[in-house]
């Protein structure tokens, strides 16, 4: 144990737990970890009917929303920018795997060439940022690459994609929305016309254009006939008082009255049936049927033209747009790795383990004496 002790002396241990390590790591960094280069773009999604800003949000938020509905779009953008199709892209066009692999001595950065799909997706993760700010409602991409053109290419291409991501899903919303809108017409259009046709066939089969006018105009006819024969029987027997029966008056206004009666009477047979021998009142009924029917059908077809065009004006609405806020850029010079930042937060942590170390051998050598 002495021994041990003696080997893990206060020199050792620093040249053990801090030099070496530090110097392992910054020998990597300066010699085979290879530079990387970030483009940075800003965008953000822009609705065609955006509302009027309300009081207290500022210019950004005002132009570009920041509702639940422009969240969500942020965030479904922020997602399909990470996503496995979106690698698959930009993998197609600029040969993804080839550039992250490119770098051979790079064995911690670098992709490694038998990557499988998954690891390859986790990898670019670990490349490509994509930030959302919740108040503004801006999105910062951020791409790495080995080279600069590349950084900015890939860059470039993400959002190219992105914006015709969201083009694409905002205009299917909106072609499926009045699709629907005009398939409700269409069927309210045939439900009106189907019905239109019932009540021609049942005026044309009846041969009567409204039964309730006809019914009315009869009962008006025969209300006029009961009063005129009422005066001619007043008048029949005005005369019976001082005439005798076969008197050429009487028999006349007994003519008359005869034929009172009978059209009185033909007149309420033909308010009882139609010329087609069907009973008047089921025929009102059967007509008033056809009227609240059409009158159903009319406003269904009302409200479908009234949806389609609420349809029409909503789908405008929910159109978006990705507006460029900032193009991406050529960088100058790498950002990563961050040498001096590495190396130094790596001392600090070696000083730690050293102090830990030191304290272990201490507390050893205590218990021993």
């Amino acid at each position: 144990m002495k021994r041990v002790l003696v080997w893990l002396s206060p020199r050792n241990l620093r040249i053990g737990l801090i030099a070496i390590p530090w110097l392992a790591a910054a020998a990597y960094l300066h010699l085979f970890a290879a530079d990387r280069y970030v483009s940075e773009s800003i965008v953000a999604i822009r609705s065609e009917g955006q509302q009027a800003m309300p009081i207290g949000m500022d210019a950004l938020s005002a132009l570009f929303g920041s509702t639940a509905a422009s969240r969500e779009d942020q965030h479904m953008l922020a997602a399909h920018i990470l996503s496995m199709d979106m690698l698959r892209q930009l993998d197609e066009r600029l040969d993804l795997r080839e550039h992250f692999s490119r770098p051979r001595l790079d064995f911690v950065f670098a992709l490694d060439e038998d990557a499988t799909q998954e690891e390859f997706l986790e990898y670019y993760r670990k490349r490509v940022e994509v930030k959302v700010d919740p108040e503004s409602g801006l999105l910062t991409i951020r791409t790495q690459g080995f080279t600069p053109e590349l950084a900015q290419d890939i860059n470039r291409l993400v959002v190219e994609i992105s914006e015709r991501f969201i083009n694409e899903s905002s205009h299917r919303l909106a072609r499926d929305q009045m699709r629907f809108a005009e398939g409700e017409l269409q069927k309210a259009r045939e439900a009106l016309d189907e019905v239109r046709s019932r009540l021609t066939e049942f005026q044309r089969k009846h041969g009567v254009l409204d039964p309730s006018a006809q019914a009315m105009a009869n009962t008006g006819l025969t209300a006029e006939l009961q009063a005129a024969l009422a005066r001619q029987e007043a008048e029949l027997k005005a005369l019976l008082a001082y005439l005798n029966d076969d008197a050429p008056q009487v028999q006349a206004l007994e003519a008359q009255i005869a034929g009172l009666r009978a059209q009185l009477e033909t007149e309420r047979l033909r308010g009882l049936t139609s010329d087609e021998g069907t009973s008047l009142n089921v025929l009102v009924g059967d007509y008033q049927e056809l009227l609240a029917e059409l009158e159903f059908v009319q406003d269904a077809y009302r409200g479908a033209l009234t949806a389609l065009e609420t349809a029409r004006i909503e789908s405008t609405r929910k159109l978006k747009s990705l507006v460029l806020v900032e193009s991406p850029a050529l960088p100058e010079s790498a950002e990563y790795p961050r040498r001096a930042y590495v190396l130094f937060a790596l001392l600090m942590g070696l000083l730690l383990v050293y102090g830990i170390g030191r304290l272990i051998v201490a507390t050893i050598e205590d218990h021993l004496e």
